[in-house]
């Protein structure tokens, strides 16, 4: 990722991030912590110890990471594991890799 880089060191931005995070991560738990859960005084005190950053995207570069650098047999067990957990269009991009037989 390339981008301008700024540091948000300001108390309402953070907290809004820690917040957004937190909702997300603890989303699945069966009791989730809410920042509200803590002590204010403690909560104030870890959120001034946070610098937030922002990045404005300007350009993304990607790669496929599909076990190429692995044998044959690996990536074909690797192709039907991704298969039977029903994950047929990453096992077709990894399958899409094989060397030809020769």
């Amino acid at each position: 990722m390339h981008g301008r880089l700024t540091v948000r060191d300001d108390e309402r931005f953070v907290r809004g991030v820690v917040a957004r995070l937190t909702r997300a991560h603890e989303a699945t738990q069966p009791q989730p912590w809410k920042m509200g859960d803590a002590p204010p005084d403690y909560l104030d005190a870890m959120l001034r110890a946070i610098v937030g950053i922002e990045i404005a995207v300007t350009r993304l570069e990607g790669k496929a990471k599909l076990s190429q650098n692995k044998d044959a047999a690996d990536r074909l067990g690797a192709v039907a594991a991704l298969q039977a957990a029903g994950q047929a269009d990453l096992a077709t991009a990894m399958a899409r890799t094989q060397k030809p037989a020769v």
